[in-house]
């Protein structure tokens, strides 16, 4: 007997994430009558009862769980509340909505911030809770903890096959390039662009530029999210426990951020010089994900960091064009 194509919601469709999981998936053949996408206008996750109405009305197969609020230091400062608050509820609407409704297969994604601030490098799934948090993303990466606690504990108590992946920093077509609200990579991309333009002599950016930092071209998460969702229960449950079954995704190599900057400058043409400031604060030492566990299941990225780059760029001057000719 044929069986009907999956019905495929995926929560955050819009967001950098979200939209590229949508175009590995039509790159992969799915119908795009199969994914079902709904807008913060259209949908308030954070809403409980609308979200277990759209569940009950849409009925889809398989979840990917990858609507969240995000940002940089500067954001996860300024609106902790927010940010746990928000992340809580809509992970525990969606997962909850999701059993209810008969979804058997759910990808939830994390967050490399989850880990211990001090933890060994490169950091392992199994040193998930045996340290203090990075304070400054604290409320964030407790929320995460609770998604992939959450997974867990549905699985175990209704059998169903909820799945976390935990991505780097990620950066690629989407970002928000917003100028205070943004992640590193987009936040960079922008000042180096503004600063060419106007001719400025240098760039000031936070912090002391001696953090190493990973990062993950966003096509290459979606190509791990949609190869990690499609694994046989066999095959996930033998390289995770029931306990401890989130998994890495990286690209296996970091940087520091000044190396990081010089790299972007390259890319975006600019000569003016980079100037740390550092009053700013610089968040934890090194972030480099062991990645290993995913390896071994048969995945790695492709991605190079420069091309990643140069492709990021192109994004924002799309999307600066878009801006430009709407206003």
């Amino acid at each position: 007997m044929i069986q009907p194509a999956p019905k495929i919601y995926v929560a955050g469709h819009r967001g950098m994430v979200g939209s590229a999981i949508v175009r590995k998936l039509l790159a992969d053949g799915t119908a795009p009558s199969q994914i079902i996408g709904r807008t913060h206008r259209e949908l308030d996750l954070t809403d409980q009862q609308a979200v277990r109405k759209f569940f009950d009305k849409e009925k889809p197969d398989q979840v990917y769980l990858a609507a969240a609020r995000v940002g940089g230091i500067h954001a996860n400062n300024t609106y902790p509340a927010e940010f746990i608050y928000d992340n809580l509820m809509v992970q525990a609407n969606v997962i909850d909505a999701a059993y209810r409704n008969g979804v058997k297969k759910l990808l939830f994604l994390g967050s490399s911030c989850i880990y211990p601030k001090h933890a060994p490098q490169p950091m392992s799934e199994e040193v998930l809770l045996t340290g203090a948090l990075e304070p400054t993303n604290e409320p964030y990466a407790v929320a995460k903890i609770a998604g992939i606690k959450i997974c867990e504990s549905y699985n175990r108590q209704y059998q169903v096959d909820y799945r976390s992946v935990m991505p780097t920093n990620l950066y690629g077509p989407g970002d928000n390039y917003h100028p205070e609200n943004s992640h590193v990579i987009p936040a960079l991309i922008r000042r180096f662009h503004e600063a060419k333009l106007a001719g400025q002599a240098s760039v000031t950016i936070w912090g002391s530029g001696k953090p190493y930092r990973e990062f993950l071209y966003v096509d290459d998460m979606a190509a791990a999210s949609v190869y990690v969702m499609n694994l046989p229960v066999a095959t996930y449950k033998q390289h995770t426990s029931p306990m401890q079954s989130h998994i890495n995704v990286g690209s296996g190599s970091d940087t520091t951020i000044a190396e990081l900057a010089q790299t972007i400058r390259s890319v975006q043409g600019y000569s003016g010089e980079i100037v740390f400031d550092t009053s700013k604060p610089d968040g934890a030492p090194r972030k480099l994900m062991d990645s290993s566990r995913l390896e071994a299941l048969g995945w790695t990225p492709k991605t190079e960091l420069r091309v990643g780059l140069t492709l990021a760029y192109q994004d924002f001057l799309t999307q600066n064009a878009e801006h430009t000719t709407r206003t």
